[in-house]
This record gives structure tokens, sequence and C-alpha cells, in this order.
């Protein structure tokens, strides 16, 4: 799937995925609050997470009162993985270590992946025979196809507001000069 399918320009990112994706400007990006409930998590959650290192925003991250964090979709699209993996009971270190996993991996073609978990590990599956693999091994309890995870995110996007970088800057600089004064 190329960007011009998608209508989206022709931007790159150093991100977890790189294809199968709308490419997006790496100065345009969703705010915490946006991205929170494109994914159904709580600001809380999107907090800890990215305090702890576990999805943090790649477009502008949170540096001290008043700054705002901006989202890229590959974020989204990460924190709504995590969301299912933790809804299917999955601990929150097996989601630290399948999402190294899926960096590690530099995955191309998101409509291929499908996570497998037995309920303790997850597993990375990029074709039909690992997942047949798999469930033959009895190790597979539930799959989550990240093509579909995609599309989904998208469709949570469409109605919220993108962000520019430049935009959030004068925001904070303006919150700075009001403490200063």
């Amino acid at each position: 799937m190329s960007d011009e399918t998608l209508g989206a320009p022709e931007y790159s990112q150093n991100m977890l995925f790189t294809d199968g994706l709308p490419s997006v400007d790496p100065n345009v990006g969703y705010r915490g609050t946006s991205a929170a409930l494109a994914c159904g998590i709580t600001y809380r959650q999107l907090d800890y997470w990215d305090r702890t290192g576990l999805v943090q925003p790649t477009v502008q991250t949170a540096s001290g009162s008043g700054t705002q964090r901006l989202y890229a979709f590959r974020d989204i699209l990460v924190l709504k993985l995590v969301k299912r993996l933790l809804d299917t009971g999955v601990s929150l270190q097996q989601i630290r270590i399948a999402v190294d996993q899926l960096r590690a991996a530099g995955i191309n073609d998101l409509a291929a992946i499908t996570l497998m978990s037995d309920g303790s590990r997850v597993y990375l599956c990029t074709t039909q025979d690992e997942v047949m693999d798999l469930l033959g091994r009895g190790q597979g309890v539930f799959g989550i196809a990240v093509g579909r995870v995609l599309r989904e995110v998208e469709a949570s996007l469409v109605n919220i507001k993108e962000t520019q970088l430049d935009t959030v800057d004068e925001l904070s600089a303006r919150r700075q000069g009001r403490k200063v004064s």
C-alpha cells in the first residue's frame, strides 16, 4: 500500500513502522487528550506510558509545565495496540517486550502483522504460516490484526484536529511569558 493510495503526503519519520501507514509531516501531531480519546484510554494512562517509556510521543515530548505532547499517527497506533493487549490480560511487562520486538523487527508491511498471545507472552507473526504454527503448538489464544487496528485508528482520527508543532511552540512561549511577568 503506497502513500499515494492512502492520499497521504510523502513525508518520512524514523518510526516503529514505516510502510502501510499514512505518512505524516514530522511537525504535525495530535495532542495528548486527542490521542487518549482516539485510543480509548485515559489521559492518566497516556501520561504514565510516556513517563515510563512504553509509548512516547515522537512529534514533541513534554518538557515541563505548560508544554504539549504531540503524538504522531504511528504513536497512536501503538497506544491502541497496547490498550488491546492490556484488555486481553497481557501483563505490562510482556507488552513492553512486544513493543521492543516490533521496534527491533523493523516491520514494513503492517497489513501482514498479527500479534498473537497465549495470555502471558506476545508473539509477532508476519506470515499466515507463523500464525498456524503457533496455533498448532497450542500457544495462540487470541490474535490482534494490526491492519484492522490501523483502520480503526484512522477512523477515530478523522474528526480530530491535527496540531502543527510551531503552533504548540508559540503557545508554550506565551505561557512562559505570562509566568515571567
